[in-house]
């Protein structure tokens, strides 16, 4: 046990290991033989420039980018279920499709016109209690804010409940109240050992919430505890055009 995972937690969710991982499109580096290791039942943060590879890099995680290199998920038992919250949904806001018409659409077989079936109904008015949204569920989903909208994305990363979760900026466009129901989904998770990984731009966010992070600018640039890698000449060289590998911090 970790002296962060809170005592009495059983780990559900695996380890990651990125092994000299790289990825080219076209003529284009977009990963440049990154290695770093995600701890089991840990809420793991990516930062970098936009571009920098972050998304890539997890598309590679769930098996939707071609790459070099080695990635190897290590379950505490038999294999369980990934889930995946994009950064934001594209869709025709003019749509008269529901949040219960969305979540149906994302978490059943069941057609969604054919409305919630009894096997999920309740797993789905859980999720969506657990966001905040109950109460919108009949509302258009072109009708939301932004902030609703994301809070939805989250309800359905829920269902069914994942073992490891891979999160792109969730909290782009929360408001203050869709950051507190954030951050006590992000302390639930961890209390039941789920593996996080998380890619985020508020770095004060990411000081505060994650266990470790991960700098990403085409290659690691640090990796180590948020109190030892956030510094300001780290984030400089992260965040510059041509960064500078420098020492990876280790706990």
């Amino acid at each position: 046990m970790s002296a962060a995972e809170p005592l009495g937690t059983v780990t559900v969710g695996p380890g990651v290991a990125f092994d000299q991982v790289s990825l080219t499109l076209g003529r284009t580096l977009i990963l440049d033989h990154v290695s770093f290791n995600i701890r089991p039942g840990s809420v793991h943060a990516l930062v970098g420039p936009n571009g920098g590879g972050k998304s890539s890099l997890i598309k590679t995680l769930l098996g939707q980018m071609p790459h070099q290199g080695r990635l190897c998920l290590s379950w505490p038992a038999e294999p369980g279920l990934i889930g995946y919250v994009p950064q934001a949904l594209e869709f025709d806001r003019g749509l008269p499709m529901t949040v219960d018409d969305f979540m149906a659409a994302m978490c059943q077989r069941l057609p969604a016109f054919m409305g919630l079936s009894r096997k999920v109904a309740p797993a789905i008015g859980d999720a969506l209690e657990r966001v905040g949204m109950q109460d919108k569920r009949k509302r258009r989903m072109g009708a939301l804010s932004g902030g609703e909208r994301q809070r939805v994305l989250l309800a359905q990363g829920l269902i069914p409940s994942p073992q490891l979760l891979v999160l792109d900026e969730p909290m782009s466009a929360l408001d203050e109240a869709g950051a507190q129901v954030f951050e006590r989904l992000l302390a639930d998770w961890r209390q039941s050992g789920v593996t996080v990984v998380w890619i985020e731009h508020d770095l004060a966010a990411v000081k505060r919430l994650a266990e470790r992070v991960t700098g990403l600018n085409r290659r690691v640039l640090f990796d180590g505890p948020p109190e030892h890698t956030l510094s300001p000449d780290r984030l400089l060289s992260l965040f510059s055009t041509h960064p500078t590998v420098q020492g990876s911090a280790h706990s």
